[in-house]
């Protein structure tokens, strides 16, 4: 399956390991995860070009075919100029066009605000998995209720799977037992890495720990890998930890989605 976008090919990489089901129909990739049904970016169409006038309609039934029962509606465009097409047409139909950096690191420098206090290791037990299950909850930036919890309860296992499975490690910084962040880094046997979910949990933010977690998943990285993907929020503080650290932007990456009404 050819895939231009380094951001969605190391996405499908992750989701594939994870147990996800891909169909190319050349004009779209089917993306789909059927034990996470409420995962907008497991359960997707991959477009191979942006949108064209009139498109939205002609998009939308083919997500409606592909997933009937489907609450959301998400598109990607394999593209890295982040160039979406017809946006007015797709603002017009209640669509949120999320555009993302990827970027990529064959060496990396330490953080200008090391945070030394913590301790820095991988995750090893039962524990550390749930502990990173509630500081996915916390860190949430919509309203979390049941169907939320099962989506990232879904998703943790899926991803504990991968690790356990061989194909990479999620790292922590810990004070004492407490987990203060966590992210994942998982390896496509080729030699790249893709960062997931670098993420710190509310009260701990403003120490450094991300970026020094960060390092030290990426020191450890560059040996497994030649060259670290990562992808991030342009509008979030948390790009300019990454650069850095000697990330350097790529691309950019379109993500397109109707949330449930």
């Amino acid at each position: 399956m050819d895939i231009t976008s380094l951001g969605f090919r190391t996405d499908l990489l992750l989701l594939e390991l994870g147990g996800s089901e891909f169909r190319d129909t050349g004009e779209y990739v089917v993306v789909r995860t059927p034990q996470n049904p409420g995962f907008w970016w497991g359960n997707y169409l991959l477009y191979r070009t942006p949108f064209a006038p009139d498109d939205t309609e002609l998009r939308l039934a083919d997500f409606q075919r592909e997933f009937p029962d489907a609450k959301h509606v998400a598109f990607g465009i394999d593209s890295t100029d982040g160039d979406a097409g017809a946006v007015d047409e797709l603002t017009a139909a209640g669509f949120e066009i999320e555009p993302n950096v990827v970027m990529t690191a064959e060496r990396v420098v330490p953080p200008p605000h090391a945070n030394e206090q913590a301790t820095y290791r991988f995750l090893s037990s039962d524990d550390d998995w749930e502990q990173v299950y509630h500081q996915s909850l916390a860190c949430a930036e919509m309203t979390v209720d049941d169907d939320y919890r099962e989506f990232t309860r879904r998703k943790l296992v899926a991803k504990r799977e991968v690790v356990d499975a061989g194909n990479g490690k999620w790292f922590g910084a810990f004070d004492g037992d407490r987990l203060q962040s966590s992210l994942g880094l998982i390896f496509d046997g080729s030699g790249l890495g893709r960062f997931q979910n670098v993420q710190t949990s509310p009260e701990d933010r403003g120490r450094g720990l991300a970026g020094t977690l960060v390092h030290h998943a990426a020191t450890y990285g560059l040996t497994q890998a030649r060259k670290l993907v990562m992808v991030a929020d342009p509008a979030y503080l948390a790009i300019r930890i990454y650069r850095s650290l000697g990330f350097a932007d790529t691309e950019t990456q379109l993500q397109i989605a109707r949330p449930p009404a």
